[in-house]
């Protein structure tokens, strides 16, 4: 490795950041005191920021210290920030590692805002890439996660990549570059570092090219999921429809059609967090109603499609108490509003109209549930609200969404679909109520 090879890789792959005002994470560490280096020895317009995270005592100012007069050496400017990082884990519940990286990247957000940064640049390299290639590997992944670091990642950017570790740290030795030794970087009770310290340099002494093979069918895994990529465009396209910002649905029969309706599945489902592929899998030929839930989404079971929705947090107050002396009242679904009048005009969904006289003082605005019944407008008997629903042919998503307007534990309104016939308006009827929903 040398200055003229980085600087041809600059120029040749990131030439946008010699116009850039740049952002240098910096821990004091071998690779990006080199980092440093490299960049102001080609005349990038850097800034220094390190992160001293108080997780190793002296230890962590000494740090801290290394980096503040190395920018005086380099002749750029430094900012330092300091994280109570221990409280931080008790808080999020985070590992300490994962922590530290929130805690990280969020300032490095803030900072760029502050200094009007473009980007952000990174010390890993190819050593880095690796360890994490096995990481994933080892953690069960898609092909994705075997495609390695991004080397541009929005505003983060990773130059030495390319470059191993024996590469940069022989650079540094050549050029005389002092560093900080971070200690817990020698122990082995996290996996990178055990992969780092026993596992890569078996693989090496087995192979000495070992990392240059690796980089090579890194770029092969590159390419076929490039063109993986395309191929669940494609196919996106035909399966999925968007509903709404919530609510996708995919079609049951073509995913059936597909060669391997499994992987696509995942291809198609795996940024909303599932894991159970193989209950997935099974949804597709489950009865309706069934469904699959992640940390943030459901996938329901329904006739001919399964419908991917968000998690709704669930109402605090199931049971919404509506008074009939307050002639607007707000409510979940939208704006509820009373008038008393003296024909009936308005023909839609959104309204009705009902004998006031018949009403209870008090209403119930609530979900559905099974056993409820009413007695549909125009009709003399009852019917069970599930059949009318399945009737209605709503989705189990719909039906999900379904409210009643009770007086008395009397259906009065199943709201936005039908009036119950015991409140209708009749030739005997002396105050017409008109019952409104006015959507937000």
């Amino acid at each position: 490795m040398t200055i003229n090879a980085f600087k041809d890789h600059i120029n040749n792959h990131l030439y946008f950041l010699n116009q850039s005002k740049l952002i240098i994470a910096i821990s004091g560490g071998l690779d990006s005191v080199v980092l440093a280096y490299l960049c102001q020895k080609i005349n990038l317009n850097i800034v220094l920021a390190h992160c001293n995270f108080s997780l190793r005592d002296q230890e962590s100012d000494t740090d801290e210290a290394f980096v503040v007069n190395l920018a005086k050496q380099l002749g750029v400017a430094v900012f330092t920030t300091r994280f109570n990082t221990n409280a931080y884990v008790t808080k999020t519940k985070l590992s300490v590692q994962m922590a530290a990286r929130e805690l990280r990247y969020n300032w490095f957000e803030l900072l760029s805002k502050e200094q009007k940064c473009d980007y952000v640049l990174t010390a890993h390299h190819a050593d880095d890439n690796l360890e994490t290639f096995l990481i994933n590997l080892s953690r069960g992944t898609g092909l994705e996660g075997l495609t390695g670091i991004p080397q541009v990642n929005n505003k983060i950017v990773r130059p030495l990549l390319p470059f191993s570790r024996a590469d940069i740290k022989t650079f540094a030795q050549r050029n005389h570059i002092s560093w900080r030794e971070d200690s817990s970087n020698a122990s082995v009770k996290y996996i990178r570092n055990k992969l780092r310290h026993d596992v890569i340099p078996e693989l090496k002494k087995i192979n000495p090219k070992f990392l240059q093979n690796f980089n090579k069918t890194q770029g092969f895994l590159q390419g076929a999921n490039m063109l993986a990529a395309k191929q669940i465009a494609t196919v996106s396209k035909s399966v999925l429809k968007q509903i709404d910002t919530n609510t996708i649905t995919l079609d049951i029969n073509k995913i059936k059609a597909l060669k391997d309706p499994k992987h696509y599945l995942y291809e198609l489902l795996k940024s909303y967090n599932f894991t159970a592929w193989h209950d997935i899998l099974n949804l597709l030929n489950a009865q309706a109603g069934k469904q699959i839930v992640s940390p943030t989404h459901r996938l329901i079971k329904d006739r001919t499609c399964l419908i991917l929705t968000k998690k709704e947090s669930v109402l605090a107050d199931k049971h919404i108490d509506v008074s009939l002396q307050k002639p607007l009242q707000t409510t979940p679904l939208g704006e509820l509003v009373f008038t008393e009048v003296t024909t009936i005009e308005d023909k839609k969904p959104s309204v009705i109209y009902v004998d006031k006289n018949k009403l209870a003082n008090n209403l119930v605005l609530r979900k559905w549930q099974e056993g409820d019944y009413f007695y549909p407008l125009g009709m003399s008997g009852k019917k069970k609200l599930s059949k009318y629903l399945k009737d209605e042919k709503l989705s189990l998503l719909d039906k999900e969404h379904i409210w009643l307007l009770c007086s008395d534990h009397k259906v009065v309104w199943v709201v936005n679909k039908r009036a119950d016939h015991r409140f209708r308006v009749s030739t005997s009827t002396l105050n017409i109520l008109k019952i409104e929903l006015k959507a937000y």
